[in-house]
């Protein structure tokens, strides 16, 4: 009941014209802020936002900029402005005039010069992704950890549900760890403004720390550094040789968006007569028995109360979307596009929005989440070999159905069986080698707790995770064996990196603030990432798997430059492998070198096996 009442009082007030006598202007918003000359989309839908805005006549007067048609809608303080720009356009301040009667109103819009900065570079098998919440990762500037004029003004280290005060200036402090740490890419959980109020959650308030509440896409959230921060940070990474992943949003918004607490029209959301949730049930998508009520709320149903759910099949809806997204890529110079809750987005938008960023970003990579548990509902979100009646454009996505036959393989048999058997349905998909691979995230349980704090297999799938196909994506502080499980909340898995704050009492960014256990996980992974990085077989070289025996798991990479073969032993005993089987990888190689350890092999007949491990082997002739 208490959640009916709250999406209706949501939906009473949205739905209420600010009263124009209480604003101090006319036109408050134009959204995007501004455009570009010289980009492949030559039309733009220019939002205006005020008391009466949608009540003015339009007029654009400035050499290759035309005004096609001005859209009015239910609410008379929104105007849709369709402009085209023509190639010849120059950059410089297009003044948007709205008259009526004897009032007339000028506003300036630019149109600004692209810049050759580095963007839109994408992720590919050659690189190596570490996801960070912000947040909760470093704190440069403990100034802007918390605003009173913010709708939650507060925040508290020692509360896990409140705001820490990480930011992205901290982040751009510890490029240096994460380049010696072999990582290429850097991931952050949603960077734009979340001025939410503490939502109470169980009796307990919590903050929107995790950024998946939008409040305003065109400013990033000021307790993190605001806009000039992020792109600081970008241009900083890329000096660094690193990327930036941005998570986009495009299922829903915060309730205290500024366009929620004033809807341009009723179906900007998905609406309901009483509050209807998702039922999180992948089946009905992909179902050819489903029922369409079914399908329905599993689609438009809100995610949660406070997370309006947009309707992405209403056009004006889209072209905010799809153009704050290409604004994003160009403004701030990211170079790959992770997409949160896809499986919940009406997926011909999702299309039309992947083309968009494609056709303007040939090279980007569009990665979506899909939380399945199945190759056949994976599938569908991407390009796919599958006759399904809609058809995926999305290149890449998370893949949720590897990590968990890893995880799970690993935590109750300690084999891997189920690796082999998820590889083994690539089939499937278009492109398997487009997937951004995984073992834990913010939403899942450690990695590390999963498997019993068992460092032999912590090794293993790291392994694993950094030697097969896809691209792989690693947590933050997964390297220095940061731990612990959701129950009883998400908190227990995104705490604080220890060092990332002043005064911490432990620095595990350094050598010496970690343990010896901690700088073996973490010499581990940068030895495995470095390797990686510099050996194309292992990040852009073919896959061959032999069927597990024994205990026992092998497959190679292996490309016209190298071969590395990568041997498992899941068992609890030394294990001597002859590798005659192998043959069809192995022939014209007599020797090899240990990755990992270094060391020599002068014979590659017969391999030691230490219980419990993972040996990874570049082979020689």
């Amino acid at each position: 009941m208490k959640k009916n009442l709250l999406f209706l009082l949501l939906l009473t007030t949205a739905l209420l014209p600010v009263d124009a006598a209480a604003q101090s202007a006319l036109i408050q918003r134009v959204n995007p802020t501004n455009w570009w000359v010289g980009m492949k989309r030559p039309n733009v839908q220019v939002l205006v936002y005020g008391p009466g805005a949608g009540t003015l006549a339009y007029t654009i007067t400035y050499p290759g900029v035309k005004l096609v048609k001005t859209n009015t809608v239910e609410n008379p303080n929104y105007a849709f402005l369709d402009l085209t720009i023509a190639p010849t356009a120059k950059p410089g301040k297009v003044q948007i005039v709205g008259k009526k009667g004897g009032q007339t109103l000028t506003q300036a819009w630019e149109l600004k010069a692209r810049d050759n900065a580095p963007k839109a570079q994408g992720v590919t098998q050659a690189d190596f992704i570490y996801l960070a919440m912000p947040d909760r990762f470093a704190n440069g500037d403990p100034s802007n950890d918390k605003f009173a004029d913010m709708l939650d003004p507060s925040a508290d280290r020692a509360n896990g549900f409140l705001r820490h005060g990480g930011d992205l200036a901290g982040a751009a402090q510890r490029l240096g760890y994460l380049k010696d740490l072999g990582v290429t890419a850097v991931w952050f959980t949603p960077v734009i403004e979340n001025n939410q109020p503490l939502t109470n959650e169980g009796g307990t308030m919590r903050a929107s720390y995790h950024g998946y509440g939008f409040t305003d896409h065109y400013n990033v959230d000021r307790r993190l550094g605001g806009n000039a921060a992020y792109k600081a940070f970008a241009q900083q990474a890329h000096a660094a040789g690193l990327k930036v992943v941005q998570d986009a949003v495009y299922n829903h918004v915060g309730n205290t968006h500024w366009f929620i607490k004033d809807l341009p029209m009723k179906n900007w959301l998905n609406q309901w007569p009483t509050y209807t949730n998702t039922s999180y049930r992948q089946q009905p998508i992909t179902d050819p028995y489903a029922s369409q009520i079914d399908r329905k709320v599993t689609l438009d149903g809100w995610f949660v109360p406070f997370l309006p759910d947009l309707n992405q099949r209403n056009p004006y809806v889209a072209n905010f979307l799809i153009q704050h997204a290409i604004w994003s890529v160009e403004t701030f110079g990211v170079d790959a596009w992770r997409i949160d809750t896809y499986m919940y987005n009406d997926q011909p938008f999702m299309n039309r929005c992947n083309a968009a960023l494609l056709t303007e970003y040939p090279r980007i990579h569009i990665f979506g989440e899909s939380s399945v548990s199945n190759v056949v509902d994976q599938a569908y979100y991407v390009k796919n070999n599958i006759n399904f009646p809609f058809k995926s454009n999305q290149p890449g996505g998370l893949d949720f159905v590897l990590e968990g036959a890893m995880v799970e393989g690993l935590k109750h048999d300690g084999s891997a069986q189920r690796m082999y058997e998820a590889l083994a349905q690539d089939a499937v998909y278009q492109d398997p080698t487009k997937f951004v691979t995984f073992l834990d995230n913010h939403d899942h349980n450690r990695y590390l707790s999963e498997i019993g704090d068992d460092l032999g297999k912590y090794k293993m799938g790291l392994t694993w995770l950094l030697t097969t196909r896809g691209i792989p994506s690693m947590y933050y502080g997964t390297e220095i064996l940061m731990k612990n499980f959701k129950d009883p909340t998400d908190a227990e898995v995104r705490k604080d990196f220890p060092g990332g704050w002043p005064g911490d009492k432990e620095d595990k960014f350094t050598p010496a603030g970690r343990t010896a256990r901690e700088n073996e996980a973490f010499d581990f992974v940068r030895t495995l990432a470095t390797y990686r990085r510099t050996h194309p077989a292992l990040h852009s070289g073919k896959l061959m798997q032999y069927l597990p025996q024994d205990g026992i798991y092998v497959y190679f990479r292996y490309d016209a430059s190298g071969t590395v073969m990568v041997a498992s032993n899941t068992t609890d005993k030394v294990v001597a492998l002859p590798t005659a089987r192998f043959s069809e990888r192995t022939t014209g190689f007599t020797k090899a070198r240990n990755v990992l350890t270094g060391e020599n092999v002068a014979s590659i007949a017969t391999l030691q096996l230490p219980a419990k491990t993972a040996v990874v082997l570049e082979l020689q002739k």
